[in-house]
């Protein structure tokens, strides 16, 4: 049979009283579910008799009936020898599959969440396990799992790329997000977006204001001029007659400090390290470290960098430009929650390895001092699982000073 030679009982099936018929068994069809039944109604009069007539029946139906699927189907092959499917496909367009169609979906978003959170960058600093579950608790962009991914893959390129080289937002916008330089100007959603995360990172409150959303910015390495941002250094004796090299061997010839720029980092001139062996440098959290190695090694202080809390942008350059020249960089931090935090960033962004920061050393330490403040929130430390959850346990915070004897220890094992 084809279209052009029309079943004998076409045009009873085409009557315009059966319309609601066929809509209402498409519509229950198109669930994805199995029918066998059909809810009709109201049907005034004439459509209540087609009906009447399609199955055959000795009198009217009532005006909301309930159609058996089987019933309908012998009258339907009978009359065209088409099937139910067939007819209202013909006659009201093709089939869907909403049941199908809702697992798909309930599968994109699955497989969206999962991959944020096993993404790199939040698998290197797990404090943004928070963030991607506020992204999740948020929902979808327009509804749209491809849109979705879209804006959470360039936040991420985002975090990524911080701490920023001192650039005004627009043109680190434009660096990292192809020539996009508004894409971060403020109240955009990336923007939004990533001021979150950088909030559950920093362990601060969302920001509610232009000033707080700026400073927030700011602290991200954002528009720091390349005076204002600076490092620690000590004990830093590279070769080379470049200015970088020349005030970094000069502070430490004279058992001093040097807190270089980053204006000095990023034109360092002739600057070079020893070749063989390789040097090390260590790295710690607070300048009172770096103030109490000055003072014990005084002109033979090996190379120690402070990063003076969270490390700018100064800080991330300075180590990198190290590890470049065949440095190998050591952290150490506070063991409290923020402390935890500032050493996964360090370690996501430099190729500096843990000093002293395994839960071993925790418990060392933690033998010696056993009271002192919470750690505050605590998240995963990706060097060493086993961390967090012993200094949950203990409920101790121990603050790098409290565990600077150790530390000079190794850094006078380096001088020997």
């Amino acid at each position: 049979m084809t279209r052009s030679e029309p079943a004998s009982g076409e045009p009873t099936l085409r009557r315009p009283e059966l319309r609601p018929l066929w809509q209402s068994v498409h519509d229950r069809l198109s669930s994805g579910r199995p029918v066998t039944r059909v809810r009709l109604g109201p049907l005034d009069d004439a459509q209540r008799e087609a009906l009447a007539d399609l199955l055959g029946l000795d009198r009217l139906p009532e005006a909301r009936p309930s159609v058996a699927l089987a019933r309908l189907e012998e009258a339907v092959t009978e009359l065209c020898g088409r099937t139910v499917r067939e007819t209202v496909t013909e006659l009201v367009g093709p089939l869907h599959d909403r049941a199908g169609e809702r697992r798909r979906q309930e599968g994109e978003r699955a497989e969206l969440w999962t991959w944020l959170a096993d993404h790199d960058i939040v698998r290197a600093q797990p404090a943004l396990a928070e963030w991607v579950a506020s992204c999740r608790a948020a929902g979808l962009v327009g509804a749209s799992p491809e849109r979705t991914r879209s804006q959470l893959t360039d936040a991420l390129t985002v975090l990524g790329e911080l701490p920023a080289r001192a650039e005004p937002l627009p043109v680190f916008a434009a660096r990292v997000l192809n020539g996009h330089s508004h894409a971060l100007d403020d109240g955009t959603p990336l923007s939004t977006l990533v001021l979150r995360a950088l909030a559950t990172l920093y362990d601060t409150t969302a920001p509610q204001s232009a000033a707080e959303r700026r400073a927030l910015w700011a602290r991200a390495g954002i528009a720091d001029d390349d005076l204002s941002a600076t490092v620690l250094v000590a004990g830093l004796r590279p070769f080379g007659d470049g200015p970088l090299a020349r005030v970094s061997r000069v502070c430490a010839e004279a058992g001093q400090a040097a807190s270089l720029t980053l204006a000095q980092l990023r034109a360092p001139g002739e600057f070079t390290l020893a070749v063989a062996p390789a040097p090390v440098v260590h790295a710690v959290e607070n300048p009172s470290i770096l103030a109490l190695a000055v003072s014990r090694f005084g002109p033979g202080c090996p190379p120690l960098v402070c990063t003076s809390g969270w490390p700018n942008s100064a800080a991330i350059h300075l180590l990198r430009l190290l590890a470049d020249q065949g440095a190998t960089l050591r952290y150490h931090g506070d063991f409290d929650g923020e402390g935890i935090r500032i050493a996964a960033y360090l370690l996501d962004k430099t190729p500096a390895r843990p000093w002293r920061m395994t839960a071993a050393d925790y418990r060392a330490a933690v033998a010696r001092t056993p009271q002192g403040p919470q750690p505050g929130r605590l998240t995963e430390a990706p060097w060493d699982p086993e961390l967090t959850h012993t200094m949950t346990e203990h409920g101790t915070a121990l603050v790098e000073e409290l565990v600077a004897d150790v530390l000079l220890a190794d850094l006078a094992a380096a001088v020997r």
